[in-house]
């Protein structure tokens, strides 16, 4: 006697498939780049950059660590005397459809106060923020390459490579339509174009010289530069409130 078959009510529902990882010289859209990050929260670092995957290696202290830390040190001081600019570490950027980097430093005027980028409603910083720094290790780097052409045509005003193993810092300025590289001052001191009084001591930043670096900050800080930024700032948030 041969046994009935029985037909489950609800047949099992088919398996995921499992969603691929991120893999160095991937090409995806943003969409697929996005996803497949989000599948891999043990990942702390992915940038899509003109449509390729870049995972980084792991940071190195004195190649990236130690002068990203005083870099940033830096940065926050400024943004804390100057209402109307943030900064953000390794947070990423929805630029446009083929480039998502996460820039190891930037600072951005808030669209309340005319930035040119904004947050989205999934917390991401959509658009160019004004100044975008990277620490990389040498020339060789993809920070001088396919990097700097998708800042450049996405309008983020300046562009700073710190070259660590080359000891060299390199500042790009967006004045028209390609990257215009400022030549070091003679006092050896960089004067943001675009954040007044974000005064730089090149030499004191490499040798990581933090109190010398400090001092020139906060000479830019203390600058009528400084101030007149800080009124242009108020006077576009004043305009913008409803």
């Amino acid at each position: 006697m041969s046994t009935p078959t029985v037909t489950p009510l609800h047949p099992p529902a088919p398996f995921p498939p499992e969603i691929p990882p991120l893999q160095n010289g991937d090409r995806l859209t943003r969409a697929e780049f996005e996803r497949r990050y989000q599948a891999m929260p043990e990942l702390k670092k992915a940038e899509l950059i003109e449509g390729v995957v870049y995972v980084p290696s792991p940071v190195k202290f004195r190649q990236h660590g130690g002068p990203h830390f005083n870099l940033i040190g830096l940065l926050a001081h400024y943004c804390a005397f100057t209402p109307g600019v943030e900064g953000g570490d390794n947070s990423t950027l929805r630029m446009d459809l083929d480039n998502e980097p996460q820039p190891d430093v930037f600072l951005r005027i808030l669209p309340t106060h005319g930035g040119q980028s904004s947050t989205d409603n999934d917390d991401y910083v959509e658009g160019a923020p004004e100044l975008v720094w990277e620490v990389a290790a040498s020339s060789a780097s993809y920070d001088l390459h396919d990097k700097l052409r998708a800042y450049r045509r996405n309008k983020v005003r300046e562009y700073i490579v710190w070259r660590v193993l080359d000891r060299e810092i390199d500042w790009f300025v967006l004045r028209e339509e390609p990257y215009d590289k400022v030549a070091t001052p003679a006092d050896g001191i960089y004067r943001s174009e675009f954040l007044g009084g974000l005064w730089l001591d090149e030499a004191a930043l490499i040798r990581g010289d933090m109190p010398t670096a400090l001092s020139a900050l906060q000479r830019g800080l203390d600058s009528p530069e400084h101030a007149q930024f800080v009124a242009k700032l108020q006077e576009a948030a004043t305009k913008n409130q409803p």
